[in-house]
């Protein structure tokens, strides 16, 4: 079981830049999947972006090129660096994890989650 905790929402203006943190408790969180997703008021849970155990990436249509996932397994940590951010990127962020399974996109798939945290993007 692994424990996970975001950090580094905020309020940013158009165009700007944030990085968000997922710090885990496990120390074998190298074997997990981790997962972004993203919520917006009145709307549903959406998948961001995935990175595997061994690096490999895979991003959602809207963030291709201003979003990039990356993890240090020395630190138990995955990060989601977010550049050129639009108001339509507001939402409450999620990092989410797994060890088994092939699907990476839906939220039932993702057995641990953090409490998330709070993205704004001011026009």
């Amino acid at each position: 079981q692994v424990q996970l905790a975001e950090s580094g929402g905020g309020l940013v203006q158009a165009g700007g830049s944030l990085r968000l943190s997922c710090a885990a408790s496990s120390r074998a969180f190298n074997n997990y999947r981790v997962a972004w997703f993203r919520q917006a008021p009145g709307k549903e849970r959406d998948f961001i972006a995935t990175i595997t155990s061994w690096g490999n990436t895979y991003y959602t249509d809207s963030v291709k090129g201003r979003f990039t996932i990356s993890r240090d397994n020395a630190k138990n940590t995955v990060y989601l660096q977010m550049n050129s951010l639009k108001p339509e990127d507001t939402a409450v962020y999620y990092c989410a994890a797994k060890v088994t399974g092939s699907i990476y996109y839906t939220d039932d798939a993702y057995p641990y989650w953090g409490q998330g945290t709070q993205v704004t993007v001011s026009s």
